[in-house]
């Protein structure tokens, strides 16, 4: 008998329908899969015989085979397991099929026969409402993240016999139903704050301009200036996200695995700080069965390299295609995967190997040929792709233990917010671009008109400073974001003043 079971399978961060088809025919007894499957759908046949068996149903001594449709894409992941187990009763007349009709089935079985979660679930979620099935039985631990999925009926089950019973109708489960208007309303409380920050009114300033434009930024300073602190507190003044970014980040972390567990959405932007001794694979994604990358998973928020000299040079490399287009695409022989990867690039450096080159406190004990060499780790390209050079002075003791009233990051966030507003309405209508940072160069020719006293003051800094094309776009983007947030619909020489300003490291004497 030939039983058919609606599951899906991820590819990317978006999933697409399968068809788990089961056969039961006469013969020694056997259980072969066929459909390009690999590693852990292999080993699904050895979980799915010994749940069926301890979960008390018969499992048919005959020559089995499942097919996994369609069969020119690689299957992966222990999504398949449930499909198949349920494929088997129903090939087998243990259970009706037709309930089965219009559900998808996704889940891993343990041999007791438990249920437990798998990886992108919320994709799958998604992939059978665009399929127009009518609901989706998985594992309780993923209920959450799946019931997000409006339009569709979502059931978790915790084992095996739950959810046979549910699809034989006693007793069925409940779907379940989330207030999404109250997760985006719940933002959460963040554990740090602007207004731990002590000083530093420059860096704060900065730290305000690339929030507003979604640039990125480069703090250069002496050891204990406080780049890490100012550097974790950039996700407290970004803006909220909004359902789309967060459904999008959740799918990444989702397909990655690292969805708190019982969590249905992320709404607070995510903060990304890999060790320097990452890889090019860890901080762009890859592997044998590709996963999303550090850059992925700080999607719609910040990734911060500390010290960013001491990351390998083929490492900083690869950052420089997802900076420039917002995606990482990873091509294999088979396939080639598409990963989102728009963040906020926070970088932090010190300024010469010893750290205090330019530190009225300390002596720097190294030379000018030490110097450069330890800058050109970074290379030029990369440098113009980071709109905000920004050097961090180290904090006086008397601000340290004075009494002082800083802003704390809610009031900085508004007037983010209010900047990000006025580039909504400014790229309405534009496919990938919501912030000053992502416009084109015929967007800079729309929006940053020059009058000729900023053209005059621009024409100074490109030939003082021998600014490239890029960095030249870098510095009207950053000043359209500084009229922004004064309010001006015109740029004026103050805000190209500022903006260049922010370019600190396209000065050449900066470490000679």
């Amino acid at each position: 008998m030939l039983a058919r079971i609606r599951s899906a399978a991820v590819l990317g961060i978006d999933a697409y329908p399968v068809d788990v088809e089961v056969d039961i025919t006469n013969g020694l007894p056997s259980f072969s899969t066929v459909g390009l499957p690999h590693g852990a759908v292999k080993e699904g046949r050895e979980r799915v015989s010994a749940a069926l068996a301890n979960a008390g149903f018969s499992f048919p001594l005959r020559r089995i085979t499942v097919n996994l449709a369609p069969a020119d894409i690689r299957k992966d992941g222990s999504a398949f397991d449930l499909p198949i187990a349920l494929g088997i009763l129903v090939a087998s007349g243990q259970l009706p099929e037709d309930r089965l009709q219009d559900q998808v089935i996704i889940g891993e079985v343990g041999l007791e026969g438990d249920l437990r979660p798998v990886r992108g679930a919320l994709s799958m979620a998604l992939a059978a409402r665009t399929a127009h099935y009518r609901g989706v039985l998985l594992p309780q631990a993923n209920l959450s993240e799946a019931s997000v999925v409006e339009g569709l009926d979502v059931c978790g089950a915790r084992t095996l016999l739950e959810a046979c019973a549910h699809l034989s109708g006693n007793p069925a489960i409940a779907p379940t139903r989330v207030d999404i208007a109250a997760l985006m309303a719940n933002r959460g409380t963040d554990e740090s704050d602007f207004g731990d920050v002590r000083s530093q009114a420059a860096a704060k300033r900065a730290l305000e301009v690339a929030a507003a434009g979604g640039h990125n930024i480069l703090l250069i300073g002496a050891p204990g200036a406080g780049k890490t602190m100012l550097a974790r507190r950039l996700p407290t003044i970004l803006p909220s996200m909004s359902l789309e970014e967060a459904l999008e980040t959740t799918k990444i972390h989702s397909v990655a695995g690292t969805l708190p567990p019982g969590q249905s959405l992320l709404t607070q932007r995510p903060f990304r700080a890999p060790h320097h001794t990452i890889s090019d694979a860890g901080l762009i994604g890859g592997g044998s069965s590709p996963r999303p990358g550090e850059v992925s998973l700080a999607h719609g928020g910040v990734l911060f390299l500390d010290e960013l000299p001491e990351f390998r040079r083929n490492v900083l490399e690869v950052l420089r295609q997802p900076l420039e287009d917002g995606v990482v695409t990873l091509s294999r022989a088979a396939m080639s995967l598409t990963y989102p990867a728009r963040f906020m690039l926070a970088a932090a450096m010190n300024p010469c190997p010893c750290g205090y080159f330019g530190d009225s406190l300390h002596r720097c004990s190294c030379g000018p040929l030490a110097i450069e060499r330890y800058r050109s780790r970074i290379s030029g390209p990369l440098l113009d792709r980071i709109d905000i050079h920004l050097e961090v002075p180290a904090v006086a003791y008397g601000d340290l233990v004075g009494e002082q009233s800083d802003e704390v990051s809610a009031v900085v966030r508004g007037r983010v917010e209010q900047a990000r507003a006025v580039q909504r309405a400014r790229f309405r209508g534009q496919r990938g671009v919501y912030a000053n940072a992502h416009m084109s160069a015929r967007d800079l020719r729309r929006h940053c008109r020059l009058s000729a006293a900023v053209e005059a003051v621009l024409r100074q800094a490109v030939t003082r400073l021998g600014l490239s094309a890029r960095a030249y776009h870098r510095v009207l983007k950053i000043a359209r974001t500084i009229a922004d947030l004064a309010g001006a619909a015109e740029l004026s020489t103050a805000h190209v003043s500022e903006a260049i300003q922010y370019r600190s490291l396209d000065r050449k004497t900066q470490f000679a």
